[in-house]
């Protein structure tokens, strides 16, 4: 990681599912460049666990419990980040759910809801509760995925759920436009908790850092840096894009 600026002096940012992983790489950073962070997932221990981590790392940190389905946790989210802080700058929709390998013609209608659920409708709902405190200068960043580019096997209906994220971005960054700026992250294969059936596999992990022109599969901190350049000032002429963080791994032309 080269030097890290100070982006988010004074800013506020909402990071959900962010106890580990790609999200909680997120927050980290943010923190990092000065940013008071709220951090959520749906465990206390796991809240606290990370509170604790980024304390020691000398960020400004609240950690409250946010199940993305729990319409009561998600008004608190808001309104205890408001209490706390003030106002919100930078909202990241990180939740996702993968709960199947099957195919989509496999796949049961129960899980077609979570899927749909957590990883496109609670975004949207969120930002429903979030949008009336955006000020002017404020942003938001999904995290999407390289599978919305090429839904592969085992990924196929989690990958179209990624891929409904894209149009969100397009879509939403006309409607909050010109005050909030909406931009979209899509990692490639991070060896996270959440990819770990296909990344704790030495063939399958193999044939990924193959795949990727860079010859390694991504880190945290890689889509983290991302996410960053979106939510700050930097990119303040970007809005309703996607940025595809995958070591070159076929996205679009």
């Amino acid at each position: 990681m080269g030097k890290i600026g100070k982006r988010f002096e004074g800013k506020v940012a909402i990071v959900t599912a962010s106890t580990q992983g790609i999200g909680f790489g997120i927050a980290e950073r943010l923190g990092l460049e000065g940013a008071a962070v709220v951090i959520s997932s749906r465990r206390q221990k796991n809240v606290d666990e990370a509170v604790e981590k980024l304390k020691a790392k000398g960020i400004e940190a609240l950690g409250l419990v946010c199940h993305v389905s729990n319409a009561q946790q998600r008004k608190d989210l808001i309104k205890k980040t408001l209490e706390k802080y003030g106002k919100i700058d930078v909202l990241v929709c990180n939740a996702a759910a993968n709960p199947t390998v099957n195919g989509i013609l496999e796949t049961k209608e129960s899980v077609l809801d979570k899927l749909w659920e957590i990883n496109i409708k609670t975004s949207v709902l969120l930002l429903q509760e979030v949008a009336p405190h955006l000020k002017k200068g404020s942003s938001v960043v999904f995290v999407s995925s390289i599978a919305a580019y090429q839904p592969s096997q085992g990924l196929a209906m989690y990958g179209v759920t990624k891929t409904a994220l894209l149009g969100l971005t397009k879509a939403l960054a006309a409607e909050m436009a010109p005050d909030t700026r909406v931009n979209c992250v899509a990692p490639g294969f991070v060896p996270t908790h959440f990819a770990s059936f296909l990344t704790k596999n030495e063939g399958i992990r193999k044939s990924l850092e193959e795949k990727s022109l860079l010859n390694r599969l991504g880190t945290t901190q890689d889509m983290a840096a991302a996410a960053a350049y979106l939510a700050s000032d930097d990119a303040s002429y970007v809005t309703g894009e996607t940025l595809v963080v995958a070591g070159g791994m076929p996205s679009r032309l």
